[in-house]
């Protein structure tokens, strides 16, 4: 079998790029490749990335009340916002550097615009430095323990490209990465580093060891042909039993950040109903459908949403 080829009797993903979006509407012929390579055509990255950081911002309000003033809480979510998606723009076009080979031979990333030539190493790389002081700036603006705190993730970032080559587990360094503002927004939120921070911080762990083995499944037979490393292809047929592990590890754990917070029971609602989602996804799960896999690993945005009510919730009836 030929990379790119789609393996009998599967629906394969030919591409991972959208058609059809604003992207294609409004900006100039000329920037559309650069704002595809920042992933902007595609939030769910930043969505998982910026929920850590609201959960535990929001959670430290719902703990610290008066001591978390309304006005400051609502600065730090934006800027959590703003830091989002810069961060996860640069992340993913250092990410594309570094695999740009790897890339063009699976079918799925093949058009992506590093791997197929629309934009070049040079604009690619003065692209990532442009998110990234874009992402600098915001982290300037915060408490200087969550700054120092912010700085340390740079290493698990610059890391993460060469996990796959490494280890059947870069979805583990992943969730280490993706997760990291769940020790930022409460230091940013109170000043120091807090036991329900790192609980969330664990528990996003396993959230993502979920998630993240659910996406890698659609490129588990080119990831071998080309010879990188998942999750996906450790786990084979045992992925369903482990991605339900991996979900009930964050629920444990998420509890465990709100028993620790003092959450009030809004908390434990928005816990419930983020598992009922895990279920949801565990049961519909078929690792040899890629289509239905990035959806399962789409939902995850609603996942966050679901416990983010909770704590929201939690800070307002507390």
């Amino acid at each position: 079998m030929t990379i790119g080829t789609p393996t009998r009797g599967r629906s394969r993903t030919p591409t991972d790029i959208p058609t059809g979006t604003w992207i294609d509407r409004y900006p100039p012929p000329a920037l559309r490749p650069y704002l595809r390579l920042a992933r902007l055509d595609r939030p769910i990255g930043t969505w998982l990335l910026l929920w850590p950081c609201l959960w535990s911002a929001m959670l430290a309000a719902a703990a610290q009340g008066p001591a978390v003033p309304v006005p400051m809480l609502l600065g730090l979510l934006v800027l959590f916002a703003i830091g989002a998606v810069a961060m996860r723009g640069a992340g993913c076009i250092y990410n594309d550097i570094v695999d740009r080979d790897i890339d063009a031979k699976v079918a799925r990333t093949a058009t992506r615009p590093l791997a197929s030539g629309a934009v070049g190493l040079v604009g690619g790389w003065a692209l990532l430095i442009l998110l990234s002081l874009i992402g600098l700036v915001v982290l300037l603006q915060l408490d200087p323990s969550a700054i120092r705190i912010g700085l340390v993730s740079l290493l698990l970032v610059a890391a993460y490209p060469f996990m796959k080559r490494v280890t059947y587990w870069p979805q583990a360094w992943l969730g280490l990465t993706f997760n990291w503002g769940a020790l930022v927004g409460w230091t940013a939120a109170t000043g120091s580093l807090g036991w329900p921070a790192l609980a969330l911080y664990l528990g996003g762990i396993g959230w993502t060891l979920g998630y993240d083995t659910i996406y890698a499944h659609q490129d588990k037979d080119d990831d071998a042909l080309v010879g990188v490393k998942s999750a996906a292809l450790k786990l084979g047929g045992w992925t369903r039993p482990a991605v339900a592990g991996f979900y009930l590890w964050a629920v444990a754990l998420f509890a465990l950040a709100g028993v620790l917070a003092g959450a009030a029971w809004p908390f434990y609602l928005g816990l419930a109903a983020m598992a009922v989602h895990f279920a949801w996804q565990v049961v519909g799960l078929d690792i040899d459908d890629p289509t239905r896999c990035l959806r399962r690993f789409k939902s995850n945005r609603d996942a966050g949403a679901l416990l983010f009510v909770g704590i929201v919730l939690a800070a307002l009836f507390g």
